[in-house]
């Protein structure tokens, strides 16, 4: 059953995505935000594709702590379900990408013209330059920037060492660090193609204030979100 429902969503996703990127290709000569929001209604419908197919919902704690301006949010990431839904948890944030994804036709040149920033992860000082660049003039147009500490998805219970990217960010960027643990992996499993039904937990944590020490504040934003994240895993049954 759990296959079946699956395959279900599967054959839908791609079939949507499809739909999307035909009906996408006009935002292309239209400003970044059109795209942008075109694209959150394909991660809206993707997710409402997965709660009638396989019975995968989500819940969103701690909105409270997202500062009233805009900020980095720094998200754990188990699961490709963490992509999918980043645009309807964090509305118009710029997202750190690997600069692979902006190849893939369509999604890519999507992502792209809706003002996701792209990063070549074995680059050195000067791709950090050009990302806080980037980022700084997302922070201009009143965007929030979201990136995924860890640069890569991670199992469940599988600690990775935080990127010095999002350091580097915090400490170019002079806006609150926002962390955010997530349980996804446990019904979406890293690289599996089944998908099991329950309820995935977003908790968004109070800010790190700008100022603080780079690697201090790297620090501190792997232990909070670690620490979440595995009261989170536990509390769903895992772990």
């Amino acid at each position: 059953m759990i296959f079946l429902r699956s395959l279900a969503f599967q054959l839908l996703f791609y079939a949507w995505t499809l739909i999307c990127a035909v009906l996408g290709a006009p935002f292309m000569f239209t400003p970044g935000l059109w795209m942008m929001r075109f694209g959150t209604e394909w991660s809206r419908v993707t997710l409402w594709l997965l709660r009638v197919t396989v019975g995968l919902t989500h819940e969103v704690r701690g909105r409270e702590h997202l500062p009233s301006g805009p900020a980095l949010i720094a998200m754990k990431h188990q699961s490709a379900w963490d992509t999918f839904a980043a645009p309807i948890l964090f509305p118009l944030a710029a997202m750190v990408i690997k600069r692979e994804l902006g190849y893939v036709p369509f999604y890519g040149w999507y992502a792209l013209k809706a003002g996701m920033i792209p990063i070549d992860r074995k680059g050195g000082a000067k791709t950090l330059k050009r990302m806080v660049a980037a980022c700084q003039a997302r922070l201009a147009q009143r965007r929030s920037i979201m990136i995924f500490p860890e640069g890569t998805r991670s199992a469940v219970g599988v600690k990775v060492r935080y990127q010095p990217g999002v350091a580097a960010l915090y400490s170019g960027l002079g806006v609150p660090l926002v962390p955010v643990a997530v349980n996804s992996g446990l019904f979406w499993e890293r690289r599996a193609f089944t998908k099991r039904a329950g309820k995935i937990i977003v908790e968004i944590l109070p800010a790190i204030a700008p100022g603080t020490e780079r690697r201090a504040a790297l620090a501190e934003l792997q232990e909070r979100i670690e620490q979440a994240t595995a009261r989170l895993v536990a509390e769903s049954g895992g772990g």
